[in-house]
Protein backbone atom coordinates (compact mmCIF):
# COMPACT_ATOMS: atom_id res chain seq x y z
CA UNK A 1 0.00 0.00 0.00
CA UNK A 2 1.52 3.19 -1.10
CA UNK A 3 1.83 6.35 1.15
CA UNK A 4 -1.17 8.31 -0.41
CA UNK A 5 -3.17 4.96 0.38
CA UNK A 6 -2.23 5.02 3.87
CA UNK A 7 -2.70 8.40 4.97
CA UNK A 8 -6.18 8.39 2.51
CA UNK A 9 -7.74 5.15 4.31
CA UNK A 10 -6.65 6.77 7.93
CA UNK A 11 -8.66 10.19 6.55
CA UNK A 12 -11.93 8.09 5.68
CA UNK A 13 -11.30 6.23 9.55
CA UNK A 14 -10.58 9.82 10.75
CA UNK A 15 -14.14 11.15 8.77
CA UNK A 16 -16.30 8.32 9.85
CA UNK A 17 -15.84 9.59 13.62
CA UNK A 18 -16.97 12.69 12.82
CA UNK A 19 -20.40 13.86 13.26
CA UNK A 20 -22.56 13.12 10.84
CA UNK A 21 -23.91 16.25 9.83
CA UNK A 22 -21.34 18.26 7.72
CA UNK A 23 -21.77 21.97 7.98
CA UNK A 24 -22.94 23.31 5.13
CA UNK A 25 -21.20 25.22 2.03
CA UNK A 26 -19.68 28.50 3.44
CA UNK A 27 -20.07 31.19 0.99
CA UNK A 28 -17.42 34.02 1.76
CA UNK A 29 -16.00 36.91 -0.23
CA UNK A 30 -12.66 36.51 -1.64
CA UNK A 31 -10.10 39.72 -0.90
CA UNK A 32 -7.89 40.98 -3.51
CA UNK A 33 -5.10 38.96 -2.72
CA UNK A 34 -6.79 35.93 -2.84
CA UNK A 35 -9.15 36.72 -6.15
CA UNK A 36 -6.19 37.73 -8.11
CA UNK A 37 -3.24 36.67 -7.29
CA UNK A 38 -4.24 33.21 -6.27
CA UNK A 39 -7.51 32.76 -8.69
CA UNK A 40 -8.17 28.54 -8.67
CA UNK A 41 -7.86 28.11 -12.10
CA UNK A 42 -5.19 25.48 -12.64
CA UNK A 43 -4.96 21.80 -13.64
CA UNK A 44 -2.96 19.06 -11.75
CA UNK A 45 -0.47 19.65 -14.28
CA UNK A 46 -0.12 23.27 -13.54
CA UNK A 47 0.11 22.22 -9.72
CA UNK A 48 2.91 19.82 -10.35
CA UNK A 49 4.88 23.06 -12.42
CA UNK A 50 4.55 25.33 -10.16
CA UNK A 51 5.81 22.45 -7.24
CA UNK A 52 8.73 21.49 -9.29
CA UNK A 53 10.17 25.75 -9.77
CA UNK A 54 9.67 25.93 -6.03
CA UNK A 55 11.34 23.08 -5.10
CA UNK A 56 13.23 21.53 -7.52
CA UNK A 57 15.90 25.26 -7.65
CA UNK A 58 19.57 26.11 -7.76
CA UNK A 59 19.95 25.83 -4.19
CA UNK A 60 20.80 21.95 -5.34
CA UNK A 61 24.12 22.61 -6.32
CA UNK A 62 24.99 23.21 -2.73
CA UNK A 63 24.22 19.40 -1.75
CA UNK A 64 27.55 18.02 -2.69
CA UNK A 65 28.77 20.51 -0.11
CA UNK A 66 26.33 19.11 2.36
CA UNK A 67 27.55 15.53 1.71
CA UNK A 68 30.97 16.87 2.55
CA UNK A 69 30.46 17.81 5.87
CA UNK A 70 28.38 14.41 6.67
CA UNK A 71 30.56 11.56 4.16
CA UNK A 72 28.41 9.14 2.48
CA UNK A 73 26.41 7.51 4.59
CA UNK A 74 24.61 9.94 6.21
CA UNK A 75 25.05 12.49 3.24
CA UNK A 76 22.99 9.62 1.07
CA UNK A 77 20.54 9.02 4.54
CA UNK A 78 19.67 12.53 4.66
CA UNK A 79 18.77 13.09 0.92
CA UNK A 80 16.41 9.79 1.24
CA UNK A 81 14.72 11.00 4.43
CA UNK A 82 14.71 14.43 3.37
CA UNK A 83 12.37 13.17 -0.09
CA UNK A 84 10.38 11.03 1.88
CA UNK A 85 9.21 13.04 4.76
CA UNK A 86 8.99 16.39 2.79
CA UNK A 87 6.84 14.22 -0.08
CA UNK A 88 4.78 12.90 3.09
CA UNK A 89 4.56 15.98 4.65
CA UNK A 90 3.22 17.57 1.84
CA UNK A 91 0.67 14.62 1.15
CA UNK A 92 -0.66 15.50 4.66
CA UNK A 93 -1.20 19.20 3.98
CA UNK A 94 -3.38 18.27 0.65
CA UNK A 95 -5.43 16.28 2.30
CA UNK A 96 -5.87 18.38 5.87
CA UNK A 97 -6.70 21.42 2.47
CA UNK A 98 -9.19 18.64 0.45
CA UNK A 99 -11.30 17.94 3.58
CA UNK A 100 -11.84 21.38 4.66
CA UNK A 101 -12.96 22.19 0.79
CA UNK A 102 -15.15 19.63 0.92
CA UNK A 103 -16.92 20.73 4.05
CA UNK A 104 -17.46 24.07 2.52
CA UNK A 105 -14.49 25.99 3.56
CA UNK A 106 -11.81 26.02 1.27
CA UNK A 107 -8.03 27.46 2.79
CA UNK A 108 -6.29 29.63 0.47
CA UNK A 109 -3.12 29.99 2.39
CA UNK A 110 -0.77 29.12 5.02
CA UNK A 111 -2.40 31.72 7.12
CA UNK A 112 -5.43 30.64 6.75
CA UNK A 113 -4.86 27.09 8.22
CA UNK A 114 -3.02 28.27 10.88
CA UNK A 115 -6.14 30.42 11.87
CA UNK A 116 -8.65 27.60 11.81
CA UNK A 117 -6.75 24.80 13.41
CA UNK A 118 -4.12 26.76 15.40
CA UNK A 119 -5.60 30.37 16.62
CA UNK A 120 -5.04 34.01 15.52
CA UNK A 121 -2.75 34.06 17.61
CA UNK A 122 -0.21 31.40 16.04
CA UNK A 123 -1.25 33.01 12.47
CA UNK A 124 -0.28 36.62 13.82
CA UNK A 125 2.62 35.94 15.56
CA UNK A 126 4.06 33.07 14.20
CA UNK A 127 3.12 31.77 10.89
CA UNK A 128 2.82 35.12 9.36
CA UNK A 129 6.68 36.22 10.16
CA UNK A 130 7.72 32.76 9.57
CA UNK A 131 6.38 32.69 6.16
CA UNK A 132 6.99 35.97 4.92
CA UNK A 133 10.75 36.09 6.29
CA UNK A 134 11.19 32.97 4.25
CA UNK A 135 9.30 33.74 0.82
CA UNK A 136 10.85 37.20 0.95
CA UNK A 137 14.58 35.95 1.69
CA UNK A 138 14.25 33.00 -0.89
CA UNK A 139 13.48 36.33 -3.48
CA UNK A 140 16.55 37.67 -2.23
CA UNK A 141 18.61 35.05 -2.60
CA UNK A 142 17.40 34.30 -5.77
CA UNK A 143 18.36 37.98 -7.08
CA UNK A 144 21.86 37.63 -5.79
CA UNK A 145 22.64 34.01 -7.38
CA UNK A 146 21.14 35.85 -10.80
CA UNK A 147 23.25 37.89 -10.24
CA UNK A 148 26.72 35.83 -9.64
CA UNK A 149 25.47 33.44 -12.57
CA UNK A 150 25.64 36.84 -14.69
CA UNK A 151 29.22 37.22 -13.38
CA UNK A 152 30.37 34.14 -14.19
CA UNK A 153 28.89 34.48 -17.92
CA UNK A 154 31.19 37.67 -18.15
CA UNK A 155 34.04 36.32 -16.64
CA UNK A 156 33.72 33.20 -19.05
CA UNK A 157 34.01 35.49 -21.98
CA UNK A 158 36.19 38.18 -20.73
CA UNK A 159 38.08 37.14 -17.91
CA UNK A 160 39.65 40.58 -16.95
CA UNK A 161 36.25 42.39 -16.93
CA UNK A 162 36.15 44.73 -14.25
CA UNK A 163 32.28 45.04 -13.61
CA UNK A 164 31.46 44.14 -10.00
CA UNK A 165 28.29 41.67 -8.37
CA UNK A 166 26.49 44.53 -7.41
CA UNK A 167 25.74 45.61 -10.92
CA UNK A 168 25.02 42.45 -12.15
CA UNK A 169 22.95 41.99 -9.21
CA UNK A 170 21.08 45.39 -10.60
CA UNK A 171 20.76 43.84 -13.70
CA UNK A 172 18.85 40.92 -12.36
CA UNK A 173 16.65 43.21 -10.83
CA UNK A 174 15.62 45.02 -13.34
CA UNK A 175 14.76 41.65 -15.14
CA UNK A 176 12.85 41.00 -12.29
CA UNK A 177 11.13 44.15 -11.86
CA UNK A 178 9.42 43.14 -15.14
CA UNK A 179 8.39 39.19 -14.35
CA UNK A 180 7.19 41.10 -11.07
CA UNK A 181 4.12 42.44 -12.91
CA UNK A 182 2.50 39.33 -14.13
CA UNK A 183 -0.47 39.35 -12.43
CA UNK A 184 -1.31 36.21 -11.23
CA UNK A 185 -0.16 32.89 -9.82
CA UNK A 186 -1.81 30.79 -12.68
CA UNK A 187 0.09 33.28 -15.22
CA UNK A 188 3.36 31.90 -14.53
CA UNK A 189 1.89 28.23 -15.67
CA UNK A 190 3.98 28.15 -18.91
CA UNK A 191 6.84 29.83 -17.43
CA UNK A 192 7.03 27.20 -14.32
CA UNK A 193 7.13 24.59 -17.50
CA UNK A 194 10.40 26.38 -19.18
CA UNK A 195 11.68 25.99 -15.24
CA UNK A 196 11.26 22.29 -15.26
CA UNK A 197 13.24 21.94 -18.41
CA UNK A 198 16.02 24.30 -17.13
CA UNK A 199 16.19 22.56 -13.87
CA UNK A 200 16.44 19.46 -15.47
CA UNK A 201 18.90 20.78 -18.22
CA UNK A 202 21.27 22.33 -15.37
CA UNK A 203 21.43 19.29 -13.35
CA UNK A 204 22.08 16.95 -16.29
CA UNK A 205 25.01 19.04 -17.02
CA UNK A 206 26.33 19.67 -14.05
CA UNK A 207 26.22 15.83 -13.13
CA UNK A 208 27.58 14.77 -16.81
CA UNK A 209 30.21 17.61 -16.11
CA UNK A 210 31.31 16.36 -12.82
CA UNK A 211 31.83 12.87 -13.55
CA UNK A 212 33.94 13.92 -16.62
CA UNK A 213 36.03 16.07 -14.37
CA UNK A 214 36.25 12.75 -11.79
CA UNK A 215 37.40 10.69 -14.55
CA UNK A 216 40.05 13.09 -16.15
CA UNK A 217 43.49 14.11 -15.34
CA UNK A 218 42.34 17.19 -14.05
CA UNK A 219 40.19 15.30 -11.01
CA UNK A 220 41.70 16.66 -7.70
CA UNK A 221 42.75 13.92 -5.44
CA UNK A 222 39.58 12.40 -4.26
CA UNK A 223 39.42 12.46 -0.30
CA UNK A 224 35.84 11.87 1.27
CA UNK A 225 36.62 11.95 4.99
CA UNK A 226 35.03 14.82 6.76
CA UNK A 227 38.02 16.72 8.00
CA UNK A 228 37.47 18.73 11.35
CA UNK A 229 37.59 18.67 14.77
CA UNK A 230 34.49 17.07 16.98
CA UNK A 231 33.17 20.92 17.43
CA UNK A 232 33.07 21.99 14.10
CA UNK A 233 32.56 18.89 12.88
CA UNK A 234 29.22 18.52 15.26
CA UNK A 235 28.02 22.33 13.78
CA UNK A 236 29.04 21.15 10.47
CA UNK A 237 26.42 18.26 10.40
CA UNK A 238 23.24 20.47 11.39
CA UNK A 239 24.50 23.02 9.01
CA UNK A 240 24.20 20.39 6.14
CA UNK A 241 20.64 18.63 7.74
CA UNK A 242 19.93 22.56 8.12
CA UNK A 243 20.84 22.90 3.75
CA UNK A 244 18.80 19.56 2.80
CA UNK A 245 16.00 20.59 4.81
CA UNK A 246 15.83 23.82 3.08
CA UNK A 247 16.98 22.60 -0.75
CA UNK A 248 13.50 20.31 -0.46
CA UNK A 249 11.84 23.51 1.43
CA UNK A 250 8.47 25.11 -0.14
CA UNK A 251 7.03 26.70 2.21
CA UNK A 252 3.44 27.82 0.01
CA UNK A 253 2.14 24.61 -0.43
CA UNK A 254 -1.09 25.83 0.79
CA UNK A 255 -1.12 28.91 -2.09
CA UNK A 256 -0.10 26.45 -4.77
CA UNK A 257 -2.85 24.17 -3.80
CA UNK A 258 -5.37 27.82 -4.11
CA UNK A 259 -4.34 27.68 -7.95
CA UNK A 260 -5.95 24.77 -8.18
CA UNK A 261 -9.70 24.58 -9.88
CA UNK A 262 -12.20 22.64 -7.87
CA UNK A 263 -12.70 20.05 -6.91
CA UNK A 264 -9.23 19.81 -5.65
CA UNK A 265 -9.56 16.34 -4.54
CA UNK A 266 -6.20 13.99 -5.83
CA UNK A 267 -5.30 17.08 -7.87
CA UNK A 268 -2.48 17.64 -5.71
CA UNK A 269 -1.13 13.92 -5.11
CA UNK A 270 -0.17 13.90 -9.08
CA UNK A 271 0.87 17.21 -8.73
CA UNK A 272 3.63 15.49 -6.24
CA UNK A 273 4.84 12.40 -7.83
CA UNK A 274 5.42 14.73 -11.35
CA UNK A 275 7.53 17.29 -9.37
CA UNK A 276 9.06 14.29 -7.26
CA UNK A 277 10.24 12.64 -10.13
CA UNK A 278 12.43 15.57 -11.33
CA UNK A 279 13.12 15.96 -7.53
CA UNK A 280 14.86 12.27 -7.32
CA UNK A 281 16.39 12.48 -10.44
CA UNK A 282 18.10 16.17 -10.09
CA UNK A 283 18.76 15.99 -6.25
CA UNK A 284 20.31 12.61 -6.30
CA UNK A 285 22.47 12.88 -9.94
CA UNK A 286 23.80 15.86 -8.80
CA UNK A 287 24.33 15.39 -5.33
CA UNK A 288 26.17 12.48 -5.55
CA UNK A 289 28.31 12.92 -8.60
CA UNK A 290 29.42 16.38 -6.80
CA UNK A 291 30.99 14.68 -3.88
CA UNK A 292 32.17 11.56 -6.07
CA UNK A 293 33.93 14.24 -7.93
CA UNK A 294 35.00 16.60 -5.66
CA UNK A 295 34.89 14.78 -2.16
CA UNK A 296 35.12 17.27 0.97
CA UNK A 297 36.53 19.64 -1.79
CA UNK A 298 32.79 20.57 -3.29
CA UNK A 299 31.83 23.78 -2.89
CA UNK A 300 28.88 26.13 -1.56
CA UNK A 301 28.13 25.89 -5.31
CA UNK A 302 29.24 22.82 -6.80
CA UNK A 303 29.92 24.84 -10.31
CA UNK A 304 32.96 26.77 -8.18
CA UNK A 305 34.50 23.59 -8.79
CA UNK A 306 34.38 23.64 -12.40
CA UNK A 307 37.21 26.51 -12.82
CA UNK A 308 40.82 26.05 -10.95
CA UNK A 309 42.74 29.73 -10.98
CA UNK A 310 40.18 31.27 -13.07
CA UNK A 311 40.46 28.44 -15.86
CA UNK A 312 37.34 26.43 -16.81
CA UNK A 313 38.06 22.57 -16.28
CA UNK A 314 35.57 22.08 -19.10
CA UNK A 315 34.56 23.49 -22.29
CA UNK A 316 33.56 27.61 -22.36
CA UNK A 317 30.02 26.45 -24.16
CA UNK A 318 29.21 23.37 -21.89
CA UNK A 319 29.41 25.95 -18.57
CA UNK A 320 27.55 28.54 -20.72
CA UNK A 321 24.92 26.03 -20.83
CA UNK A 322 24.79 25.35 -17.51
CA UNK A 323 25.45 28.93 -16.33
CA UNK A 324 22.11 30.46 -18.77
CA UNK A 325 20.30 27.61 -17.18
CA UNK A 326 20.34 28.10 -13.44
CA UNK A 327 19.79 32.22 -14.34
CA UNK A 328 17.11 31.85 -16.31
CA UNK A 329 15.26 29.42 -13.50
CA UNK A 330 16.01 31.00 -10.89
CA UNK A 331 14.09 33.96 -12.28
CA UNK A 332 11.25 31.73 -12.23
CA UNK A 333 11.88 30.80 -8.84
CA UNK A 334 12.28 34.21 -7.79
CA UNK A 335 8.88 35.33 -9.55
CA UNK A 336 6.98 32.17 -7.98
CA UNK A 337 8.11 33.17 -4.45
CA UNK A 338 7.30 36.80 -5.13
CA UNK A 339 3.96 35.98 -5.31
CA UNK A 340 3.10 35.51 -1.67
CA UNK A 341 4.39 39.27 -1.35
CA UNK A 342 2.35 39.99 -4.09
CA UNK A 343 -1.03 38.30 -2.67
CA UNK A 344 -0.20 40.70 0.51
CA UNK A 345 0.32 43.95 -1.16
CA UNK A 346 -2.98 43.21 -3.21
CA UNK A 347 -5.08 42.33 -0.09
CA UNK A 348 -4.17 45.17 1.19
CA UNK A 349 -3.88 48.08 -1.77
CA UNK A 350 -6.52 46.70 -4.41
CA UNK A 351 -10.29 46.72 -4.29
CA UNK A 352 -11.45 43.55 -4.75
CA UNK A 353 -14.94 45.46 -5.80
CA UNK A 354 -13.33 46.18 -9.31
CA UNK A 355 -11.74 44.59 -12.06
CA UNK A 356 -8.08 43.35 -11.84
CA UNK A 357 -7.00 45.64 -14.49
CA UNK A 358 -9.04 48.79 -13.77
CA UNK A 359 -6.72 51.79 -12.88
CA UNK A 360 -7.57 51.46 -9.52
CA UNK A 361 -6.36 48.74 -8.89
CA UNK A 362 -3.38 48.64 -11.91
CA UNK A 363 -1.20 51.84 -10.36
CA UNK A 364 -0.87 50.59 -6.75
CA UNK A 365 0.28 46.87 -8.18
CA UNK A 366 2.71 48.40 -10.10
CA UNK A 367 4.04 50.73 -7.52
CA UNK A 368 4.00 48.23 -4.67
CA UNK A 369 5.42 45.56 -6.93
CA UNK A 370 8.32 47.46 -8.04
CA UNK A 371 8.86 48.93 -4.75
CA UNK A 372 9.08 45.47 -3.24
CA UNK A 373 11.73 44.02 -6.34
CA UNK A 374 13.74 47.12 -5.75
CA UNK A 375 14.25 46.35 -1.93
CA UNK A 376 15.02 42.88 -2.26
CA UNK A 377 17.28 44.02 -5.03
CA UNK A 378 18.56 46.24 -2.54
CA UNK A 379 19.72 44.01 -0.07
CA UNK A 380 21.15 41.10 -2.04
CA UNK A 381 23.58 43.55 -3.55
CA UNK A 382 24.73 44.92 0.16
CA UNK A 383 24.60 41.33 1.59
CA UNK A 384 26.55 38.95 -1.06
CA UNK A 385 27.27 36.62 2.15
CA UNK A 386 23.89 36.17 2.27
CA UNK A 387 24.09 32.42 2.34
CA UNK A 388 24.16 32.32 5.66
CA UNK A 389 21.41 34.14 6.89
CA UNK A 390 19.73 32.27 4.36
CA UNK A 391 20.26 28.76 6.33
CA UNK A 392 19.62 30.65 9.23
CA UNK A 393 16.01 31.60 7.76
CA UNK A 394 15.90 28.03 6.27
CA UNK A 395 16.22 26.42 9.98
CA UNK A 396 13.67 28.72 11.23
CA UNK A 397 11.17 28.42 8.62
CA UNK A 398 11.59 25.52 6.24
CA UNK A 399 12.02 22.86 8.92
CA UNK A 400 8.70 24.24 11.11
CA UNK A 401 6.26 24.81 7.72
CA UNK A 402 7.42 21.68 5.56
CA UNK A 403 8.39 19.02 8.24
CA UNK A 404 6.86 19.84 11.64
CA UNK A 405 3.07 21.78 10.95
CA UNK A 406 2.07 19.61 8.50
CA UNK A 407 1.84 16.74 11.20
CA UNK A 408 0.81 18.85 13.83
CA UNK A 409 -2.18 20.18 11.18
CA UNK A 410 -3.22 16.09 10.36
CA UNK A 411 -2.91 15.28 14.10
CA UNK A 412 -5.48 17.82 15.06
CA UNK A 413 -7.87 17.80 12.03
CA UNK A 414 -8.55 14.55 12.04
CA UNK A 415 -7.59 13.68 15.46
CA UNK A 416 -6.46 9.76 14.62
CA UNK A 417 -7.03 7.59 17.44
CA UNK A 418 -3.79 7.82 19.97
CA UNK A 419 -2.90 3.99 19.61
CA UNK A 420 -2.46 4.28 15.82
CA UNK A 421 0.43 4.06 14.01
CA UNK A 422 -0.50 7.34 11.61
CA UNK A 423 -0.66 9.61 15.19
CA UNK A 424 3.00 8.60 16.71
CA UNK A 425 4.31 8.82 13.53
CA UNK A 426 3.45 12.08 12.78
CA UNK A 427 4.34 13.10 16.29
CA UNK A 428 7.77 11.42 16.30
CA UNK A 429 8.77 13.24 13.09
CA UNK A 430 7.07 16.95 14.22
CA UNK A 431 9.59 16.48 17.49
CA UNK A 432 12.83 15.23 15.51
CA UNK A 433 12.37 17.86 13.12
CA UNK A 434 11.57 20.63 15.99
CA UNK A 435 14.87 19.22 17.91
CA UNK A 436 16.92 19.45 14.12
CA UNK A 437 15.41 22.59 13.54
CA UNK A 438 16.67 24.43 16.92
CA UNK A 439 20.39 22.64 16.36
CA UNK A 440 20.52 23.92 12.21
CA UNK A 441 19.42 27.52 13.68
CA UNK A 442 21.88 27.29 16.55
CA UNK A 443 24.95 26.38 13.92
CA UNK A 444 23.74 28.57 11.31
CA UNK A 445 24.18 31.76 14.08
CA UNK A 446 27.96 30.41 14.54
CA UNK A 447 28.55 30.03 11.21
CA UNK A 448 27.33 33.91 10.74
CA UNK A 449 29.63 35.11 14.06
CA UNK A 450 32.66 33.23 12.42
CA UNK A 451 32.19 34.93 8.87
CA UNK A 452 31.28 38.21 10.48
CA UNK A 453 34.96 39.27 10.47
CA UNK A 454 35.14 39.08 6.07
CA UNK A 455 31.54 40.73 5.91
CA UNK A 456 31.77 44.13 3.71
CA UNK A 457 28.96 45.55 1.99
CA UNK A 458 28.37 45.98 -1.59
CA UNK A 459 31.54 43.25 -2.02
CA UNK A 460 32.43 41.84 -5.07
CA UNK A 461 32.19 38.23 -4.20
Amino acid sequence: MGTHDFVSNSVDESMKREEPEAPLHRQIDLDAGALFVLKSRGSWLHCGYHLTTTIVAPALLSLPFAFSLLGWVAGVFCLVIGALVTFYSYNLLSLVLEHNAQLGHRQLRFRDMANDILGPRWDIYFMAPMQYSLCYAAVIACILLGGQSLKFIYLLWNSPGTMKLYEFVAIVGILMLVLAQIPSFHSLRHINLISLVLCLTYSACTAGGSIYIGNSSKAPPKDYSVNADKADRMFGVYNAISIIATTYGNGIIPEIQATIAPPVKGKMFKGLCLCYIVVISTFFSVGISGYWAFGNRSAGNILSNFMVDGKPLLPKWFLLIINISTLLQVSAVCVVYLQLTNEVLERILSNPKSKQFSFRNMVPRLISRSLSVVIATTLAAMFPFFGDISALVGAFGCIPLDFVLPMVFYNLTFRPSRRSLIFWGNTFIATVFSILGVLGAIASIRQIVLDAKVYKLFANV
